[in-house]
């Protein structure tokens, strides 16, 4: 493939949803791309934003493990990345004890190890050249202990945690990042994780294009986090006053399977 001058953005989970759109917008914004997902769509989203006359690399590959990772850095190689924007995702809903533990094991290993090894790994050289910009999508879940969604949203507090953690280590170096914390999300997650039968499910949820268009623009001016909407806000203040107990009880309620029934 040649590869031309644009800035190289890389986005994972860029399929659908939050990923597909922070990719558009990259690719408005004059960047080429390396776009990753584990589903055969990511091809179909390399179309769209060739059409937009970004040079687009796209990797069908599962992130959940090193081999995925690998294969993405590779598809690097030694060109300097402008944009990382690590976003890819699992789900999953239901009781921890009902769940099976092989899609426990991904949801971790999407949501945290496949997440911050490519940071590390294409991290250390935007930090050597002291330019660059990182985005990751952590959650408001990460604030609240959630029943029926156990594993989920403890790795999203993991990754709440880390982003600003990194952020304060590499502050000096040139290179900023950005934790974006949505809420529900019209994403297709629900389905995925198989909580369309939830009061969760359920709800309205936020337009995707608009929370990547805020994670975006926060990536630019270099904050540290940003929660996406009013709701999602006072959702996430609430939940840093209320009793963790009391709140992963009134998760359950929402994420229970067939809680939408009543």
């Amino acid at each position: 493939m040649t590869h031309t001058t644009r800035p190289l953005a890389v986005v994972t989970g860029a399929s659908s949803g939050i990923g597909y759109e922070l990719a558009r917008i990259c690719a408005e914004n004059g960047h080429d791309l390396i776009i990753a997902a584990d589903r055969p769509e990511i091809h179909e989203a390399a179309g769209a934003f060739r059409a937009l006359g970004s040079s687009v690399e796209a990797l069908e590959v599962d992130l959940s493990t090193e081999d995925g990772v690998g294969r993405l850095v590779d598809a690097v190689g030694g060109r300097p990345v402008a944009v990382l924007m690590a976003n890819a995702g699992h789900g999953l809903g239901d009781a921890f004890l009902e769940q099976d533990f092989a899609q426990v094991r991904k949801t971790v290993d999407t949501n945290i190890t496949g997440t911050i090894d490519l940071i590390h790994r294409l991290g250390r050289p935007m930090v050597g050249r002291g330019a660059g910009r990182i985005l990751v999508t952590g959650s408001i879940a990460g604030f609240t202990p959630g029943a029926y969604n156990a594993v989920y949203n403890a790795t999203k507090a993991f990754i709440n945690s880390f982003c600003l953690a990194v952020r304060s280590e590499i502050a000096e170096s040139g290179v900023t990042l950005t934790c974006l914390m949505p809420g529900a999300t019209d994403t297709g997650f629900f389905e995925r994780a198989e909580m369309e039968d939830t009061r969760l499910g359920q709800a309205p949820k936020d337009d995707p294009a608009k929370v990547a268009q805020t994670g975006y623009d926060a990536m630019m001016r270099g904050d540290g986090d940003i929660v996406y909407g009013l709701k999602n806000k006072i959702a996430s203040a609430l939940a840093n006053v209320t009793p963790a107990a009391f709140a992963a009880d009134q998760h359950g309620k929402l994420a229970k399977p067939g809680s939408a029934a009543g």
